[in-house]
């Protein structure tokens, strides 16, 4: 069997193997969600009537892609804390152990998580419909934003698999969940940049979820699109290249990281 064969099956059995863990513990996917949607109720309608929208427009179709690409990114707690959880119980030193592909442990990881986020994508999705929105682009222009959610949030993926073969406890992790929230509101999730200061709006068109929420409303149609730099003017190869760099980034260092365990 070819290295690349074995790489391959291997990664998939750990994938199927974490996809029985969400299948018996559906509350995993509810607790994941229960977050984006109390977001929804709270921007949508409490405070949707104070907010305004860039060239006018309803606030609650500006709001959804940013709550989509908001859920991506809290993917990466979601991940660090199941990887953590795993190294905890012994269960990565398990692998480690037995004959199978190095890169299968970290890589069937990111397909399961992928999988479950279609699943979350779709909920969400649903949501927006109830809410309201409605993707305005057409067929195609549609799945393509939802493939650049999916790519954003398969960085998040790397993100969180080498945070979780970092940081030494589940406790610990708490300290990344809590600087995912202003991390994911500096951004042009539910104000414009250009309705902060200066400073701060700069900040937030050059974090890198601003541009696929940018990029997701100009392909969904949706209101709030803004040309006041090139990152702003350049949304959906914004969306393509900061994920694609995180990727690689993140692989290269989380596989590092995986062959140095209890060394």
């Amino acid at each position: 069997m070819s290295l690349a064969r074995w790489a391959v099956l291997d990664g998939w059995t750990i994938a199927r193997r974490d996809l029985m863990h969400w299948v018996r513990e559906p509350t995993r996917i509810l607790g994941t969600l229960i977050f984006p949607i109390v977001f929804v109720v709270l921007f949508g309608y409490v405070f949707g009537s104070a907010m305004s929208v860039p060239g006018e427009g309803a606030y609650r179709e500006f709001l959804m892609p940013g709550m989509f690409a908001q859920t991506m990114m809290f993917g990466i707690g979601t991940t660090m804390t199941a990887v953590i959880a795993d190294t905890a119980a012994g269960v990565t030193d398990r692998f480690r152990s037995m004959p199978m592909a190095p890169s299968a442990v970290l890589t069937g990881r990111s397909l399961a998580d992928i999988v479950n986020s279609v699943i979350d994508v779709a909920i969400l999705v649903a949501c927006g419909y109830v809410v309201g929105w409605r993707p305005h682009g057409g067929v195609a222009a549609t799945l393509a934003a939802v493939g650049l959610l999916l790519l954003l949030r398969f960085a998040c993926v790397w993100i969180g698999i080498y945070l979780g073969l970092v940081i030494p406890s589940v406790e610990a992790s708490g300290a990344v969940w809590g600087l995912l929230f202003p991390f994911t509101m500096i951004a042009n999730t539910f104000v414009a940049p250009s309705q902060m200061p200066n400073w701060l709006g700069v900040l937030a068109e050059w974090n890198p979820l601003s541009s696929t929420v940018a990029a997701t409303r100009e392909l969904f149609g949706n209101p709030g699109l803004e040309e006041g730099s090139w990152i702003a003017g350049h949304p959906v190869l914004m969306a393509v290249v900061w994920p694609s760099v995180l990727v690689v980034l993140f692989f290269l260092l989380s596989m590092r990281r995986y062959r140095r365990l209890s060394r």
